[in-house]
């Protein structure tokens, strides 16, 4: 029988690419959003809200697999609740897959401010012990953050006459490799935490934006400064980085030049 894998996030920049290599794979596809939508080159769209819950056991209801991708910079927990919960309702056992990301495990949130600074590194967290927790058998991949999340947070930084970066470190990877890794752990069998993966290279914060300012032939003034609470001081120190499991070609010099070529 043919594996029905269900992708929550799917619309999305990661899902864009993961469900093409699902349907190359053979496996039936189908894509949960805030509204349904018609079938297109053979993905089926199903209507389901994460943050309300509507919809969501229908979603799920018969999938072998579910493929977790939604999420946002905040509460991310609480759409793994809300989606483990919905599969409980629907009465199946499916496999559960969740992207998540590089040091949430190494980050402590513990105040007010980390909540504020950190809320992203927390959020991913909540949601992994969500799935951990969640009795279903389950994988989680850890992933660095991905060129086209670092272009989008230069971009907008790049807009200010005086551009102000923390000293933070990262170490971008192209979506694609993720999106081809979670093919291979959606399409096998759970395995609890896998092996982490980042990028090639290792950037400061700097780094990044004065390359995407330079490549656009502006000149302006970037600093660099401290960003508050224990959380991220522990970031800064490259919680966030994992050099011992660098992955593919594609340095973010390449991709930024692709990407300003085609804007």
């Amino acid at each position: 029988m043919t594996k029905t894998v269900l992708v929550t996030g799917g619309t999305g920049t990661l899902g864009k690419l993961v469900t093409p290599l699902l349907r190359e794979a053979g496996v039936n596809i189908r894509v949960m959003s805030r509204t349904a939508r018609e079938a297109r080159d053979g993905i089926e769209y199903v209507a389901g809200d994460l943050e309300t819950g509507e919809g969501v056991a229908a979603a799920v209801a018969g999938v072998d697999t579910v493929l977790h991708l939604a999420g946002t910079t905040k509460g991310d927990g609480d759409k793994a609740r809300t989606l483990v919960q919905a599969i409980e309702t629907a009465g199946v056992f499916p496999h559960l897959v969740f992207i998540s990301v590089v040091g949430a495990e190494r980050v402590p949130v513990e105040s007010a401010i980390d909540r504020q600074t950190m809320a992203y590194m927390a959020s991913k967290r909540d949601a992994e012990l969500v799935v951990e927790n969640s009795g279903l058998p389950w994988t989680i991949l850890r992933a660095t953050q991905f060129h086209d999340l670092l272009f989008t947070m230069v971009s907008a930084l790049g807009k200010l006459p005086l551009v102000p970066v923390f000293n933070f470190q990262f170490q971008p990877i192209e979506t694609g490799e993720v999106a081809a890794r979670l093919v291979e752990l959606t399409l096998g069998e759970p395995a609890g935490y896998v092996e982490e993966i980042g990028g090639p290279k290792i950037y400061t914060m700097k780094e990044l934006e004065r390359s995407y300012l330079e490549a656009l032939g502006k000149k302006r003034p970037v600093f660099t400064m401290k960003a508050p609470g224990k959380a991220s001081r522990i970031y800064a120190q490259g919680a966030n980085l994992t050099p011992d499991h660098a992955v593919g070609e594609r340095t973010w010099e390449e991709f930024l030049a692709a990407k300003l070529a085609t804007a």
